[in-house]
Order: C-alpha cells, then sequence, then structure tokens
C-alpha cells in the first residue's frame, strides 16, 4: 500500500518515515475545571485530516497509529504508586470500532488499566461543529459503571470547549474518583 502522507510504498498507511518527521508527539496543556490537567500531543491542524478519518474503516488504522505514536510513548514513561484505570470517553463502537477505546488501551501498563464501556453518555448527539451554548444546552449525561481503582484517567481524541472532559470528570467525582489528567490527542485550541 502507498503512505497516506509521502504516497512511497509502505507496510503501514504511515510510513515510519512520515511517522517519524509528522506524528512525533509534543505536549500541549489546558485545565479543566481550573485544577485537572489535559495534556494534548499534537496541534489540532497538524492532523486534522487524520483525525477526520475516525468515522470510517480507514479510521481504525489512523487511530491505531496514533495511539501508538502517542498514548503508548506516553504510558511507558508514566509513574504511579497505585492502580490507575483509562477510560475512554463514551467508548460506544461506531463502524466497527471505538476510537477513544483504541486511544486508552495503548496505556495498558503495570499501573494503568484500560476499561472499556464503563463511561457512556446517554445522550448520543453529536457536537462536531457545534458551539458551547449548544452542548451546555444538550449535556451528555454519562452513566458510570463501577470499576476498582480510585484515580482515573480520562481518553479522548480531541480537546475542543472542555465540556465533554467537564461533565465526565464532574460524574467521576461525585461517585468518589479522582481524576488525575486527562489525555487527548489534539487540541483544537492549538491550531
Amino acid at each position: 500500500m502507498k503512505c497516506l502522507i509521502c504516497e512511497n510504498w509502505s507496510f503501514s498507511h504511515i510510513c515510519r518515515t512520515c511517522q517519524q518527521n509528522y506524528l512525533t508527539p509534543s505536549l500541549f496543556t489546558r485545565k479543566i475545571l481550573g485544577k485537572i490537567p489535559v495534556h494534548s500531543f499534537y496541534k489540532y491542524s497538524d492532523i486534522e485530516t487524520l483525525l477526520h478519518t475516525k468515522h470510517t474503516d480507514l479510521g481504525y488504522y489512523i487511530y491505531t497509529i496514533l495511539a501508538k505514536n502517542a498514548m503508548k510513548k506516553f504510558a511507558a514513561n508514566f509513574e504511579y504508586e497505585g492502580p490507575v484505570a483509562a477510560l475512554g470517553i463514551d467508548d460506544h463502537s461506531r463502524n466497527g470500532y471505538s476510537h477513544t477505546a483504541l486511544l486508552a488501551r495503548q496505556l495498558k501498563s503495570k499501573t494503568v488499566t484500560p476499561y472499556y464501556g464503563k463511561l457512556r453518555a446517554q445522550n448520543r448527539e453529536s457536537y462536531s461543529g457545534k458551539n458551547y451554548q449548544y452542548r451546555l444546552l444538550h449535556p451528555r449525561n454519562f452513566a458510570l459503571k463501577p470499576f476498582k481503582e480510585k484515580e482515573v484517567i480520562l481518553v479522548d481524541d480531541i480537546l475542543t470547549t472542555g465540556l465533554t472532559l467537564t461533565q465526565a470528570a464532574e460524574l467521576l467525582h461525585r461517585e468518589g474518583k479522582t481524576v488525575l489528567f486527562c489525555l487527548t490527542l489534539a487540541d483544537a485550541d492549538q491550531r
């Protein structure tokens, strides 16, 4: 197959050279609820076309590559004293896979356990392209299923207004959990 970026022949959808040249993560940080850090690995504009593959069959392969380049490398360097849960935001399967589950899976380590189907939105309305006011009027209404860890890493693909992560963090806090931080692939403020 051909690399989606350079169009040279490759064994992967994005060749190793392009992954090294264009998909080496940086770290951008914002906060939600005034205290919870949200770390993003890429500027939105740098990977926008790749992110738009999420609702296609190709998205599975692209999100796996992005997850390995960002989340897996982060997990390899993450140290924490106790057990931590990694929860993908609304990891409902679409097109045969869940993009947030793919991201969370790459965080698996000695201390981090990814969980699936634990944090689901009851409101399935799409936020894509919607403004902050619209998002406020149509909350996600997350439902949480039990898991043993007290500390949590929330995982999503794009940070825009921060409202989705905020709603999830508020629910977790009400349930006695502590959100250590959130991880996203891209921050829409970093254009």
